[in-house]
């Protein structure tokens, strides 16, 4: 019998019946994005001293990844890249982190019949947003600021318009302005992106918001360090210098107060915005995502950024619900930040950039004991290297020549370094041989040895134990 339709076509559209029994129109995707974001810092996924009850709610209404994270970066800004590696599909070494050389996954959307919407925090420089959406309100294309005080632009005319400062806190913009979007009549599908520039520091709120920590109340991490052990690399980063040293535990449980106190007013503005779209036509047929562009230290290890491989650091929030999924499921495969976008992408029918390596994790969303990765691969600076399989890490920091290894499943802090123990001496040379063959594989430089390696003591230098500076751009 001849064929009505070719091959080609009709499995363009197999990924939009796979979910559902009957036919739908293409779903829409709401993205919510949030700036330094620990994994553990969700009240239903185990964190009893935080309160998150938006967040809460969309872990109830679908799949949440235990084991999702962001790649590295190159930089002490690491969420450059990583929105970078988010927005175009493609891995550290890679992308282009002004996202103007080649297509992102938001032009695809677009290319394929979408309207496409930002507002929130853009830190890939001004002329790559019309490159990536059609639509863009209150724009903060800065990396750091007061909140309060953030310059905002609009999308004019295919480029960014001038910056005036709003009568509000920047987050509940951004969060206003994805409400007001989605309140509006839409004929085509649509891809809404909602990148936060919080709970990032400064940690500021408005001074009337309801929520309060007592720091006394609010653990250490179980990580907790006065001080890094050893010289990771990048010992005196402006994120390092937010406290001094020895970082004490009452000035930690008062960063984790201010830290906790952001991310549940920023779970408020998430409500709204789930308010907004429960009473929308597009509540039953809206892929919603939460995930965050990186985590940070906050005391463990003895650090306060995210300059370093540590999971406290790599380890991101991801939570994906939406129509077709199943609810409250958990699940440990492996991801990387950059397969969500491709994976919203099969579940839409939307070809991907041609660049894009992201992997489709729609298998893991359907049956979430279903792997992924294998093995995942990080990167900061030419200063650290870690390579991470479904049990074991190893972290390797070849300008002092030091290697630690940890047994992830009996150890998830990292508490206790293997990689010295004569029964794991196999074990550390077959993942750094393991680590040197995906750096290979990725087109990473850097060396895992220095020819000339450096003293792994290290002491706080003279006039640097004092706070950030000002004009940094993390």
């Amino acid at each position: 019998m001849r064929r009505l339709f070719p091959p080609l076509s009709l499995a363009l559209f197999l990924p939009l019946f796979a979910l559902a029994s009957e036919p739908r129109s293409r779903p829409n995707i709401l993205f919510i994005f949030a700036d330094d974001q620990r994994a553990d810092t969700i009240a239903a996924l185990g964190n009893a001293h935080i309160k998150t009850p938006n967040l809460d709610r969309l872990v109830r209404r679908g799949v949440s990844f235990n084991r999702a994270y962001m790649m590295g970066g190159m930089n002490g800004a690491t969420c450059v890249p990583s929105r970078a590696m988010l927005l175009s599909g493609r891995s550290l070494f890679h992308i282009d982190e002004k996202l103007t050389r080649d297509e992102t996954w938001p032009a695809a959307f677009g290319r394929a019949g979408y309207t496409t919407f930002i507002s929130g925090k853009w830190h890939n420089t001004p002329a790559s947003v019309p490159l990536s959406f059609q639509r863009a309100r209150n724009l903060f294309t800065g990396g750091m600021t007061n909140p309060m005080k953030a310059p905002l632009g609009h999308l004019e005319n295919g480029a960014m318009g001038p910056a005036t400062v709003g009568p509000k806190h920047a987050c509940e913009t951004f969060a206003d302005e994805v409400a007001g979007f989605l309140r509006e009549p839409h004929p085509a599908p649509f891809f809404a992106y909602l990148p936060f520039d919080g709970p990032h520091d400064p940690h500021i709120v408005p001074d009337d918001f309801p929520v309060t920590y007592d720091p006394e109340k609010i653990p250490l991490p179980a990580n907790f360090l006065p001080q890094h052990p050893f010289n990771n690399g990048e010992m005196v980063v402006r994120d390092e210098q937010l406290l001094p040293w020895p970082r004490t535990s009452a000035a930690i449980r008062a960063m984790l107060a201010d830290y906790y106190r952001y991310i549940s007013y920023l779970d408020l503005l998430i409500g709204r915005v789930l308010d907004t779209l429960d009473a929308s036509p597009a509540a039953k047929n809206t892929f919603i995502v939460f995930a965050a562009d990186s985590g940070v230290a906050r005391g463990s290890h003895g650090l306060i950024g995210k300059q370093n491989l540590y999971e406290h650091s790599l380890r991101v929030p991801l939570i994906i619900a939406g129509p077709g999924l199943p609810a409250n499921q958990t699940t440990d495969a492996m991801c990387y930040l950059f397969d969500v976008i491709p994976t919203l992408g099969a579940l839409s029918g939307v070809a991907g950039p041609q660049t894009s390596e992201g992997l489709d994790l729609s298998a893991t969303l359907r049956h979430p004991a279903t792997p992924a990765r294998p093995s995942l691969m990080f990167a900061y600076q030419k200063v650290q290297r870690a390579l991470r399989d479904d049990r074991w890490k190893l972290i390797r920091y070849p300008q002092v020549d030091r290697t630690q290894l940890f047994d992830l499943a009996t150890d998830p802090a990292e508490r206790t370094d293997l990689a010295a123990r004569p029964e794991h001496a196999a074990r550390v040379a077959a993942m750094t041989a393991a680590l040197a063959a995906e750096m290979k594989r990725l087109d990473d430089p850097a060396e895992l040895t220095f020819a000339t390696p450096q003293p792994a003591a290290w002491t706080p230098p003279a006039g640097k134990n004092s706070k950030a500076k000002a004009a940094s751009k993390d």
